[in-house]
């Protein structure tokens, strides 16, 4: 297997070598990553300006690109820059969850977006600030989901988050779940303001939910896609409802 790893911690990512000597255990890794932290950009894209791609070592058996630019970029360079083929994306490990709303902004979500804009299947890996250390010892008990339930042939697109707890009761097949963080500008003074937010604390119980799934102690795992047509209504137009 053939797998591309990129983030948008950026390459100092606590996280990453451990991360890339994990997935050596499936197969061969290339590993892009940005230069700098680009959480909250989403699908985005640079082609205004040229951009610094470096190879870099992180330690004596890591080597990774290292580019300045967006989680998506590094996809695409991953693909098209190193004209390389791939049967696996995993972006991550996040730090910080991607749940409910906010995965429209997660630069960890966009870049699994951008490897199933170009078929490749493609998981969005993340977890809580405080147990990183914790998430690697999820891996095994995630990826043997994963290929039991085979999951990667069902779908090609998965948003993954593991729970603040060592030890998961679970892994739950979840759905999007509404809104996660409260957002407000916070003023800094001299005309600066900070996007500041916190997470909204209330509980439904519902474990179909990516964010009750994760608080209550499971592994989430949220089946998506790219295609954002709404087929209903399209369905509706199509059968004569609505004609122009």
């Amino acid at each position: 297997m053939r797998i591309l790893i990129v983030n948008d911690d950026g390459m100092n990512a606590a996280i990453l070598p451990d991360f890339i000597r994990w997935a050596r255990k499936l197969g061969e890794v290339t590993c892009v990553v940005p230069k700098h932290e680009q959480s909250g950009k989403s699908q985005a894209i640079d082609f205004l300006h040229p951009v610094e791609i470096r190879e870099v070592s992180l330690a004596e058996d890591i080597t990774v690109w290292a580019m300045d630019s967006t989680p998506a970029d590094c996809v695409r360079f991953g693909t098209s820059g190193l004209h390389q083929t791939y049967d696996l994306i995993l972006s991550g490990i996040n730090r910080g969850y991607n749940l409910g709303d906010d995965i429209a902004y997660s630069g960890t979500v966009g870049a699994i977006n951008e490897g199933g804009r170009l078929g490749i299947p493609s998981v969005a890996l993340s977890t809580d600030v405080d147990t990183l250390d914790e998430a690697l010892g999820m891996l095994d008990y995630w990826w043997d989901f994963m290929e039991r339930t085979k999951l990667l042939e069902k779908g090609s697109l998965y948003n993954v988050n593991f729970p603040r707890e060592a030890s998961p009761k679970g892994v739950r097949v979840t759905h999007q779940g509404g809104e996660f963080y409260s957002d407000a500008f916070e003023y800094r003074g001299n005309d600066l303001y900070m996007q500041v937010g916190s997470p909204v604390e209330y509980d439904r119980c519902d474990l179909t939910i990516d964010i009750d799934a994760t608080r209550a102690g499971y592994i989430s795992v949220t089946p998506m896609t790219c295609n954002k047509t709404d087929f209903g209504i399209l369905k509706s137009l199509r059968n004569g409802d609505s004609q122009a």
